[in-house]
């Protein structure tokens, strides 16, 4: 037999207050979106994220299947040592919500650089992105133990999956929103939840409406009543509805028309609601007096005895929780015959959950049977109830993103707690078992982990964890190379000089880095790797472009090639050491392909770019061209990778 309790706590919401301020003083700054690391926080929990296919309402639910563990896609390298972005190749570890953990290619089993990202975010692009786009590959400056870049992702990405193309179109389309700012409605009036008022949308964020009563001659001074909640919310009305089916609503006050003129004055219509499942009302219905069982309106965490008290028309019932109703009826509440909030009795008894019954009742002894004799009442027929289980992927201890319907305005950390049926017990972490709420599974007030950071929203952390906050655009702002680039570029020139006169072996890093910043970011793109000979050509072009004082009056580009040629090999052979003998042959083999590369690209240049108006767009494409041919000599895998 399961346990009882008296009826609602007379503190509830004195309690549900001191929770909110509570939250507001924790939760330092939380006016900034997408703060909340929750990819560290899963692992400290050791919970796993409810899959977004569970969430009916949520964006791209339906074509979620295209997001596995394992898929291949292209994304920011932030482990590269160019300032300019640069991206690779990782695979998916693990998904979570709308989150994921990746792995860049090359780093095998090593998950020391494992980093999560958001899958909704645009940051990652599906293989063959970057070949579109005219963007590099660079592998991450750590790997060394890959030879053949180009032989190593051929191996892996032959049979692997990626995202679709279209996987952000598709985004787009299903984050859009049928309401509109400025259209009216009808919703419940939470001071009095047995009516009505007019309401109007203030704004929209991720499906979910800021709504505006129009009547607010009850406001304190100051203060503009508003309520939130999720476009598909049962407890949303297109106006009108109250007098169709007979619902009780809020009376005008004076300033009604004003408040409606301020954002819009357009109405809703039926076509943009959610509707609720049709019900038979003919013989064997609901009637006044039935008795069921019924999840507490003003406490979500309490399934109470209940009372049918009106029936309305279109399937819709007028229902109060039994030894706390006000002779008013101002408690009731209204619950179509397909809610989930309303239970055939002995539902809590047979599924071991607490039930609370009326005041003056013994917790104890309890049963249905004697109540209905007591008051002389009939239980509503259990077909009656929508408790049709058609199945969900929640499962106990799974994370989400739930709003505190108690505060709806809140979207906090939650976790499923039990799973009953198509019911769902969350629980929001970090909060004490008594603001837990009962919803249902397809309820469109739960949302997978990442929603937040999607639409924008703030997320409530768990109190006390405020210092899992992360920084979004830290992870994906590439430390740059040079610590005070901008005042090595000033100086740029002067130790140009300085290095030209030296001409000391160990002063070429030193050139390469203060010379960095001053290249546009196409054209430092091909320097990546960590090989001596590619840094070294690329400085020697990087060095001899930068030097002229008058860039209009460039020379022409077979003075230039001859220019530069002799630069890299007299440097070069500057830089040769004794005891570097072994790899003289390879340097000037590689200096021999660098001389046929620029032979060749010098004639494909001279016939494309004739049509170039002034000499410093000639030194920035024949810069770039030059910067293409590094990258087939010395990145084997990085651009040509694409054409896999």
């Amino acid at each position: 037999m399961s346990s009882v309790t008296y009826g609602r706590p007379p503190t509830k919401k004195a309690t549900v207050l001191n929770k909110v301020i509570k939250a507001s003083a924790a939760a330092t700054g939380v006016e900034a979106p997408a703060a909340f690391n929750w990819g560290s926080y899963l692992k400290s929990e050791a919970s796993v994220a409810a899959p977004v296919s569970c969430f009916a309402h949520a964006p791209l639910s339906s074509n979620w299947d295209d997001v596995v563990v394992g898929m291949k896609v292209e994304v920011l390298n932030t482990n590269a040592l160019l300032s300019n972005k640069v991206y690779w190749i990782a695979t998916v570890i693990q998904v979570a919500g709308y989150k994921a953990l990746l792995r860049y290619e090359g780093y095998q089993h090593d998950g020391s650089h494992d980093f999560w990202c958001s899958i909704v975010s645009g940051e990652l692009n599906p293989i063959g992105w970057c070949s579109m786009t005219s963007k590099l590959l660079v592998p991450p400056q750590d790997v060394k133990n890959i030879t053949d870049w180009k032989l190593y992702l051929m191996r892996k990405l032959v049979g692997a999956t990626t995202l679709p193309v279209c996987f952000y179109v598709k985004l787009a389309e299903s984050m859009k929103s049928s309401f509109r700012v400025g259209m009216r409605l009808e919703v419940v009036d939470p001071k009095h939840v047995s009516r009505t008022r007019v309401a109007v949308v203030d704004s929209i964020v991720g499906g979910r409406l800021r709504l505006v009563y129009a009547d607010q001659s009850d406001a304190p001074e100051n203060v503009v009543l508003d309520f939130w909640c999720h476009m598909w919310s049962p407890l949303l009305h297109p106006l009108g509805w109250s007098k169709t089916v007979g619902h009780a609503i809020k009376a005008s006050g004076n300033n009604l028309e004003a408040a409606i003129n301020i954002k819009g004055n357009s109405e809703s219509t039926f076509q943009v609601f959610k509707k609720p499942r049709f019900v038979y009302m003919g013989e064997g219905f609901f009637e006044e007096g039935m008795k069921l069982e019924a999840i507490d309106p003003l406490n979500l965490r309490n399934i109470c005895v209940a009372t049918v008290h009106k029936v309305l028309l279109d399937g819709y019932l007028m229902v109060g929780i039994d030894g706390t109703e006000l002779n008013n009826g101002s408690d009731w509440f209204c619950y179509h015959a397909s809610s989930h909030a309303i239970l055939p009795i002995n539902f809590c008894k047979r599924n071991d959950i607490t039930l609370t019954v009326p005041q003056g009742s013994d917790p104890q002894t309890f049963t249905w049977d004697k109540y209905l004799q007591e008051t002389k009442a009939k239980a509503a027929p259990a077909r009656l109830f929508n408790t049709d289980n058609p199945g969900h992927g929640f499962s106990p201890n799974m994370k989400l993103e739930a709003v505190d319907l108690m505060e709806p305005r809140l979207v906090c950390v939650a976790t499923v707690k039990r799973c009953v049926g198509r019911l769902l017990l969350i629980h929001f972490d970090g909060w004490e078992n008594e603001f837990d709420q009962w919803i249902d599974h397809q309820s469109p007030d739960i949302y997978p982990v990442g929603w937040c950071d999607l639409v924008g929203y703030q997320l409530q952390p768990p109190p006390g964890l405020v210092h899992l906050a992360e920084n979004q655009v830290a992870r994906y702002k590439k430390p740059k190379p040079i610590v005070h680039g901008r005042k090595r570029k000033r100086n740029f020139r002067k130790q140009l000089s300085q290095e030209q006169a030296n001409n000391t072996a160990n002063e070429l890093p030193e050139s390469f880095q203060s010379s960095q910043p001053e290249i546009p970011p196409i054209k430092t793109e091909p320097e990546e790797q960590e090989i001596v000979q590619v840094q070294v050509k690329v400085e020697e072009m990087e060095t001899h472009i930068e030097s002229p004082h008058r860039p209009q009056q460039a020379l022409l580009r077979a003075v230039k090639q001859e220019e530069m040629e002799q630069q890299i090999e007299l440097r070069l052979d500057q830089t040769t050491q004794p005891s570097q003998v072994e790899d003289m042959t390879e340097d000037r083999s590689l200096r021999g392909n660098f001389r046929r590369e620029i032979t060749i690209h010098h004639s494909e240049n001279k016939r494309q770019n004739q049509g170039l108006k002034d000499g410093s767009r000639e030194n920035d494409s024949s810069l770039e061209e030059m910067g293409e041919c590094n990258t087939d000599l010395d990145t084997a895998g990085e651009a040509e990778g694409m054409d896999i």
